[in-house]
């Protein structure tokens, strides 16, 4: 084992505060976490090079090996009634074997989320896509009756890194086993997709902050209004486990990119009092951080869901 990974969890794992709330109020943004479906993947392939006696302290695997996932999507409500949604979770579109594996339900819990709200796919005006892994874009489209992959969100412009999309869609061997076209490629059918490059101001107050890393074009969100900041990481930290920095998942395309484009943005985000918004952690979806005496990252405040 390495011995900064020892030093690094030993720093980490110590208890936090818990605080419990639907939405949070950002200036004049409001939050809200929708999830886009829970699910299981393996715990060896979420922490890489850590030892399971190690990541299993915090993250309990079950007899298959594998570990509980959220999909924390992100809706932003804006004061002139714009709503953003990051991310969409992984959809519906599978085989009731791929459903076993991963032990997903047999609906969009996206769609039901936003209906818990009042709200419909046409109500959305922009999607926000982190990556184009299937557990982040492939709830952006579905299947009609016809059999046909139309966009979800028919009012919405989509907006993916324009690296994301040509890696995403070449072809190449080593990619096409990574990415499920099928997931996006009626995006651009339809006009609705936007391509942007690197760090770019998405809409008022929301910014992309381009990290590559866990993949060619993976981008994490920055969202302010007034005082107040929020980052959304995606799968550059995926869950609270995952602060440190050589906690990286087996997935990650460059991981001594996503080290040291973690440890960078971190750092901001303690730096400035952002909150945090994690993806895929399944106890909480928000946290303050802070850095303890060794310069590791630790979750202060942790908010089960916004």
């Amino acid at each position: 084992m390495s011995p900064l990974i020892a030093i690094v969890y030993r720093a980490y794992y110590t208890p936090s505060r818990c605080e419990q709330n639907r939405t949070m109020q950002l200036g004049d943004f409001t939050l809200t976490t929708i999830s886009g479906g829970r699910f299981r993947l393996d715990g060896g392939a979420m922490f890489g090079v850590v030892p399971k006696p190690l990541w299993e302290r915090c993250l309990p695997a079950d007899e298959k090996n594998r570990v509980p996932m959220a999909t924390n999507c992100l809706l932003i409500e804006a004061p002139d009634g714009t709503r953003t949604l990051i991310d969409t979770g992984y959809g519906t579109r599978f085989t009731d074997k791929q459903r076993a594996i991963y032990e997903m339900p047999n609906r969009s819990e996206l769609v039901d989320g936003l209906n818990t709200l009042g709200l419909t796919p046409s109500d959305i005006d922009m999607v926000i896509l982190s990556h184009l892994h299937f557990d982040h874009a492939g709830g952006g489209c579905q299947q009609n009756i016809d059999g046909q992959v139309r966009p979800l969100f028919t009012n919405a412009q989509y907006i993916v890194q324009r690296r994301e999309w040509d890696v995403a869609m070449c072809g190449e061997s080593e990619w096409s086993a990574i990415y499920d076209r099928s997931n996006f490629a009626c995006l651009a059918e339809s006009g609705q997709l936007e391509l942007v490059d690197g760090d770019a101001e998405i809409a008022a107050g929301i910014q992309a902050r381009l990290t590559g890393g866990h993949s060619p074009g993976h981008q994490a969100i920055v969202i302010q209004n007034g005082n107040e900041a929020a980052v959304y990481l995606g799968d550059i930290c995926p869950t609270w486990d995952h602060l440190p920095m050589m906690w990286c998942m087996a997935y990650d395309a460059n991981v001594v990119d996503v080290r040291r484009e973690k440890t960078k943005l971190l750092g901001e985000i303690v730096d400035r009092q952002m909150w945090a918004l994690s993806d895929h952690d399944s106890r909480h979806a928000a946290a303050r951080l802070s850095r303890d005496k060794r310069r590791d990252f630790v979750a202060d405040t942790l908010v089960e869901s916004l």
